[in-house]
């Protein structure tokens, strides 16, 4: 680390957990974000902001004024543009050391798997099931940790899904693909803006102990935590690994 980063980043030096090689760890990880809206947002912000080395972005909406109440990475001017560029913007801002990779489409197959296999942690900060199952695929594929979070009303939850354990449990283990969940929108339902905040700041937090180590603390592996926003309550709940998983059962 040079003089400028060594400032920089000072405040997590300070910290025992981290020191400067948990932040040399930091600078030289890649982090794939599945998602530019409420929850990409924060988790993109904090990844920059910590000095994450490279952050691929993968979107294919524009900025819509209905994102603004909680999509916080995006502004009014910004309106129209591809999410992706309009974050590129405000990480570049923040952190010009970030590496950040912004891609304008919708990742699926080999595509999918080729962004995966190159992250060292895969952030789930979309809003539907079937993409959501395509990154659990992939990640349990190439055995690269997976951060899943969702927010929905007043309702938010997040966990860890880490295929380098074998007793980790996978998303489909959670949510089976066979059981056809539906999909509900912020649009119909509505979402209390600042949940979508606190759930995707976990998501970098939790990125961000996967990536320093056992040192910054265990992660959410087989935990799944539920926030009722209306009470600010949270229940914890244990998962374990389904034995028949469809996903990381035997083939």
């Amino acid at each position: 680390m040079n003089d400028q980063q060594l400032l920089r980043y000072s405040r997590h030096i300070l910290l025992d957990e981290i020191g400067i090689e948990g932040q040399q760890r930091v600078l030289g990880a890649s982090a794939l974000v599945i998602g530019a809206g409420g929850l990409g947002s924060p988790a993109a912000l904090y990844l920059a902001s910590a000095g994450i080395g490279r952050l691929v972005l993968v979107d294919d909406d524009e900025v819509d004024l209905t994102n603004l109440q909680r999509q916080i990475i995006h502004t009014t001017a910004r309106v129209g543009q591809p999410k992706v560029d309009s974050a590129r913007a405000a990480l570049g801002a923040l952190n010009p050391d970030c590496e950040v990779v912004a891609l304008r489409e919708r990742a699926s197959g080999a595509r999918l798997e080729e962004l995966v296999a190159g992250a060292d942690v895969v952030l789930d900060c979309c809003d539907n099931f079937a993409t959501r199952h395509a990154v659990n695929r992939a990640c349990v594929a190439h055995r690269v940790p997976l951060v899943s979070g969702a927010v929905i009303r007043f309702d938010g939850q997040i966990s860890v899904f880490d295929p380098r354990h074998a007793d980790s449990p996978c998303y489909a283990c959670l949510f089976p693909e066979e059981q056809q969940f539906q999909d509900v929108a912020c649009s119909t339902m509505g979402v209390f803006a600042p949940l979508v905040g606190v759930i995707g700041a976990m998501q970098a937090a939790e990125a961000l102990k996967l990536i320093i180590g056992a040192a910054a603390g265990a992660s959410l592996a087989r935990r799944l935590l539920l926030l009722d926003g209306r009470a600010m309550e949270w229940t914890s709940i244990s998962i374990e690994r389904n034995p028949f998983c469809g996903v990381c059962g035997p083939a």
